[in-house]
């Protein structure tokens, strides 16, 4: 089992235990922020659960029905973990609402505690899990992340409003029931997030400028290539594949012109860690060739 699975296992453990903490203390000390804090830590387990299992799928090899490999499955592991994250905020916010009409019972001052653990075990865990999808380029991980972020952010939520209701029994009632709803709030913006991020790599959309510069910029390095006409990539789970038109001599012949492409292939696959795989189709140069680019064109080669 390799770093990120263990990582993402690790995550499901501690959201399952900070779950059941929270939500034991949230019936007992009556305090609904505490509660709606526990449920989006029971849905952080569904989510460590599924890039779990994403990320083992994403790391089986190409097949002949997946000739890109299986990288997409983590991409859309990190879709599903927002889709069931908006779900979750929803259901948190609305609880939160409509319990604010209910008959009041003041919440107990202890219920502040798991709050405090809860706060600072996820605070580790973003650190380690944004470092590690920093590393891989894991969607998925960077979505867990995100959501461990939220956790801190809820948590930080729900210990304000515990604390006004018991500070300003008088002046904020039903402080406690509101932060339920502020938590659900902050759990849907955080879901639409992660659902925007993952989405763009599922439509393929491309790197930034600066990543297909250096592509070109690679690319260029090699000898006797003279341009770089087009250059695409896409995301396919943990790195990206590239699809360049190469300009070359147009007098030279075919097979020197393979080597060359397959020197760029070479080239940039091992300069750029984050690029698995390039095609590269070879085009005539159109303008006059420098000296120094001149192959020997007959009756030698590369």
């Amino acid at each position: 089992m390799d770093r990120s699975r263990r990582i993402a296992l690790l995550g499901m453990i501690v959201s399952g235990l900070l779950a059941l903490l929270k939500i034991s203390v949230g019936l007992g000390a009556h305090s609904n922020s505490v509660l709606a804090d526990g449920f989006e830590s029971a849905a952080d387990v569904f989510a460590s659960g599924l890039v779990f299992v994403a990320l083992g799928v994403a790391a089986r090899p190409a097949d002949e029905d997946h000739p890109y490999g299986h990288g997409r499955a983590e991409t859309l592991a990190g879709f599903v973990i927002g889709f069931f994250l908006l779900d979750a905020g929803v259901l948190i916010a609305w609880h939160g609402i409509f319990g604010a009409a209910d008959v009041v019972q003041p919440p107990h001052s202890w219920a502040i505690w798991p709050i405090i653990v809860s706060i600072v075990t996820k605070f580790v865990l973003v650190i380690v899990k944004r470092e590690q999808a920093r590393k891989t380029g894991s969607q998925a991980l960077r979505a867990d992340a995100a959501n461990d972020a939220t956790d801190i952010l809820s948590g930080l939520t729900a210990m304000i409003a515990l604390e006004l209701t018991l500070w300003y029994p008088q002046q904020f009632p039903r402080a406690d029931h509101y932060g339920g709803f502020v938590v659900g709030l902050i759990v849907i913006v955080t879901a639409l997030r992660v659902m925007q991020d993952a989405s763009r790599h599922l439509m393929d959309t491309m790197p930034d400028e600066a990543a297909m510069q250096t592509i070109r910029q690679v690319a260029m390095e090699v000898p006797h290539v003279l341009g770089v006409e087009k250059c695409f990539a896409r995301k396919t789970g943990l790195n990206y594949h590239v699809d360049l038109h190469l300009e070359v001599d147009p007098d030279i012949s075919v097979r020197d012109s393979h080597k060359i492409a397959n020197q760029v292939r070479s080239h940039i696959c091992a300069s750029l860690s984050w690029v698995q795989d390039v095609l590269v189709h070879v085009e005539p140069w159109p303008g006059l060739i420098p000296p120094s680019h001149t192959l020997h064109r007959k009756g030698g080669g590369l």
